[in-house]
C-alpha cells in the first residue's frame, strides 16, 4: 500500500507567494507573445523589402528569352543566312552529381578532354559554368538522357550560312552570343538582331523552376534582310575568279557585279575567302573585303574619262589625230612612255590601243580643275555611299596641289587611288547614259536616278571605243563574249611598294559593260600578282570578266545581240604602264 503524499507538508508548497509576482510572470509573457506578434507583422507587411530581396537573390531568376535573328535573303528569296536552334550547356558545379562514369560520357559528347571538363567544374562554390556553347540538338538530347544532377541546358540559336565562302566576304558572320562581326551581319545588326524578352521565376536550389513571377515580356524576333545579291550569279562569279587566282598563281583577286538599270550588286566576292560556318584560324586576308576595303592606282581604267571630258569639252573629236611617236614623252626627268611605239592615232585608237602618250597630250590641253571635278563625279576620292563596313574613299589629291606631270599621270590612273567598287561604280557612267548612279547592296528593283556628267552623245562615242578596246585590235579582246557585244577597258599596273614601285609585281583588271548598246551590267574584275607568266589585264582579267558576263546575262534573261560564233582567240595589244 502506498503512503499518501501531503502537500502541505513541504515548506515550499506550503508558503504563500506574492500575487504580484504571479502577476510580473504573466505579463511578461503576454509582452514577449506581443513583441513576437509585431516583429512578425513587421516582417511579412511593412518591414520586409530586405527579406524579400534577400529571397530573390537565392532563388528569384530573370531568365532572358532570345529572340530569333532575322534571316538574310538574296533577291530571289533564297537563304544567305538563317538561325537554327542549338542548345548551351551549363553547370553549377555545386550541385553536380560527380560519377566519373557519366562525366566521361559528358566529355565525349561535348568533344572535351576529360580534364579540361573536370578543370571547369573545380570550383564547387561556383553556381554556373558554361560547358559547351551552340551543340547540335542531337547532342543536347544526347547529354539530357545521361540525366547528370547539376548540368542545365538553355536555348539559343546559332547561324547557318548555305552559301558559304562564295558569299561569305558579302554576309559576314555573327559571335557566339549572335552579335553581328562582319559584313552585313554587322552593318544590320540591330534590325537583324530584334529584342530579347524576359522571364521572372522562382527556382529551387537545384535550378528546377517553381513558379512565374511577374508578367513575361515576350521576344521580338529581328527583321529578315533581302540584299540585291544574285546567289547563283554570286556563285559563278566566285568561282570564276578563284580558278582565276589559282590557275594564274596570283595573291588574290576581286570581282564586282552590278546592275546597270538599278545600280543593285548582283555579285560581290573575293579569293581567298572562308567558310562562315567554320572559323578557327582565320587569318586577315581571308577576312578583307579587298573589292571594297583594299584601293590601288586604277591604271587605264581611267583613260575613257580623260577622253571623254576632252570630247564634252570639245578639245578633240574620235577622229582627231594625236601624234604620240616615238612612243614616249620625257617629263620632270621622268620616262612615261607606250608599251609599243604606235605613232599617229586618232582619239578612238588611243582608247583602243591603250596609249599613255596620246591620253596625256590629250589632258594637257584642260584645266586641272575640271579634271579633279570629273574624278569626284564619278566618285574618285568619296567614301562609297553604301551601309557596309570598312568602304574606304580612296585618294585623289585637290587639283591645287597638281604638277603638269602629276596632271599628265593621272589622266591615264596613276597618283590616285580607289577601290575595285568605286571603279566599278564609275562605269554606270557609261551603262547609263552618262549619269553616275547609287550603288546599293539591298534589293530596289526601281530604275536608279542619278548625278548627269556627260552628255548622251558623248557616251555613245566612249562605247564605240570601249567595244573597240574590247575587240580583236584593243587589249582585251579575250573580254569578248559569245552572243553579246562588250565594252571595257583592261588596266595593268605595277604594284607601290614604299615610295616606288615593284617591277616584277603587278594589278590586272578590267572593267565594263555589256551588251554595248543597251547595258544592262557593270562587271569590274581584278587579280593581284599574278605569277603564272601572263599580267596583263587582257590575258588575266578580261577572260573573268567575258565568263562573268557570259552566265549573269543569260541568268537575268538578256537576250543576245550579236550572232553566236566560235569567238577567234588573238593576242592583245600589251598594256602600256
Amino acid at each position: 500500500m502506498s503512503r499518501a503524499v501531503i502537500y502541505t507538508s513541504s515548506p515550499l508548497l506550503a508558503s504563500r507567494t506574492p500575487m504580484w509576482r504571479s502577476k510580473f510572470i504573466v505579463g511578461a509573457l503576454a509582452l514577449s507573445f506581443l513583441a513576437l506578434a509585431g516583429r512578425a507583422a513587421w516582417i511579412q507587411v511593412w518591414g520586409n523589402a530586405f527579406f524579400r530581396k534577400q529571397g530573390e537573390v537565392r532563388f528569384e531568376r530573370t531568365i532572358e528569352l532570345p529572340a530569333s535573328r532575322g534571316r538574310i535573303l538574296d533577291r530571289n528569296g533564297l537563304l544567305l543566312a538563317t538561325s537554327v536552334p542549338a542548345p548551351s550547356i551549363w553547370a553549377s558545379p555545386e550541385d553536380m552529381d560527380r560519377d566519373k562514369a557519366k562525366l566521361a560520357q559528358l566529355a565525349k559528347l561535348l568533344e572535351i578532354p576529360l580534364p579540361d571538363l573536370e578543370k571547369k567544374l573545380a570550383n564547387e562554390d561556383k553556381t554556373f559554368v558554361w560547358l559547351k556553347r551552340q551543340v547540335d540538338e542531337s547532342v543536347a538530347k544526347q547529354v539530357a538522357a545521361l540525366n547528370i544532377k547539376g548540368v542545365f541546358q538553355r536555348k539559343e540559336y546559332k547561324r547557318e550560312y548555305p552559301e558559304g565562302e562564295a558569299a561569305a566576304h558579302i554576309v559576314g558572320f555573327t559571335n557566339v552570343e549572335d552579335r553581328g562581326q562582319e559584313g552585313m551581319e554587322l552593318a544590320f545588326d540591330k534590325d537583324l538582331a530584334g529584342r530579347a524578352g524576359t522571364r521572372r521565376v522562382i527556382k529551387d536550389r537545384l535550378g528546377h523552376i517553381v513558379e512565374d513571377v511577374g508578367e513575361q515580356i515576350p521576344p521580338v524576333d529581328g527583321k529578315d534582310l533581302q540584299l540585291s545579291i544574285d546567289s547563283k550569279i554570286q556563285f559563278f562569279a566566285y568561282q570564276k575568279l578563284r580558278d582565276a587566282v589559282v590557275e594564274n598563281k596570283a595573291k588574290a583577286g576581286s570581282i564586282v557585279v552590278l546592275d546597270a538599270q538599278t545600280g543593285e550588286v548582283l555579285a560581290l566576292a573575293n579569293y581567298p575567302s572562308y567558310s562562315p560556318n567554320r572559323r578557327q584560324n582565320l587569318s586577315g586576308e581571308q577576312l578583307r573585303n579587298r573589292a571594297i576595303t583594299d584601293v590601288f592606282e586604277p591604271g587605264s581604267t581611267m583613260k575613257p574619262f580623260t577622253i571623254a571630258l576632252a570630247l564634252e569639252s570639245g578639245l578633240v573629236t574620235p577622229q582627231t589625230v594625236i601624234q604620240t611617236a616615238p612612243g614616249y614623252v620625257m617629263m620632270a626627268g621622268m620616262k612615261i612612255s607606250d608599251s609599243h611605239p604606235h605613232g599617229a592615232l586618232t582619239v578612238q585608237q588611243v582608247i583602243e590601243k591603250s596609249s599613255n602618250v596620246g591620253t596625256l597630250k590629250i589632258a594637257l590641253q584642260m584645266q586641272p580643275r575640271d579634271m579633279w571635278e570629273l574624278f569626284t563625279q564619278v566618285g574618285f576620292g568619296q567614301k562609297p555611299q553604301i551601309t557596309f563596313p570598312g568602304a574606304v574613299s580612296g585618294r585623289l589629291r585637290p587639283w591645287k596641289t597638281w604638277k603638269p606631270v602629276e596632271q599628265a599621270t593621272m589622266s591615264y590612273g596613276y597618283g590616285l587611288s580607289a577601290s575595285l567598287f568605286q571603279i566599278a561604280r564609275s562605269y554606270t557612267v557609261w551603262a547609263h547614259d552618262g549619269q553616275i548612279i547609287p550603288a546599293t547592296l539591298l534589293k530596289s528593283p526601281e530604275p536608279a536616278t542619278g548625278v548627269q556628267v556627260f552628255k548622251p552623245e558623248t557616251v555613245a562615242e566612249v562605247r564605240a571605243m570601249l567595244q573597240m578596246a574590247a575587240g580583236p585590235g584593243g587589249t582585251g579582246p579575250k573580254a569578248q563574249t559569245l552572243g553579246y557585244s562588250v565594252g571595257g577597258k583592261s588596266g595593268t599596273a605595277y604594284k607601290q611598294v614604299g615610295k616606288g614601285y615593284a617591277t616584277n609585281r603587278y594589278r590586272s583588271w578590267f572593267s565594263g559593260i555589256a551588251p554595248i548598246e543597251n547595258p544592262r551590267i557593270v562587271v569590274a574584275v581584278m587579280v593581284d600578282e599574278p605569277s603564272a607568266g601572263k599580267y596583263f589585264g587582257g590575258d588575266v582579267a578580261a577572260p573573268v570578266f567575258s565568263a562573268t558576263v557570259q552566265q549573269t546575262l543569260r541568268m537575268l534573261g538578256v537576250q543576245p545581240d550579236m550572232n553566236v560564233k566560235p569567238q577567234v582567240v588573238v593576242n592583245p595589244v600589251e598594256e602600256s604602264f
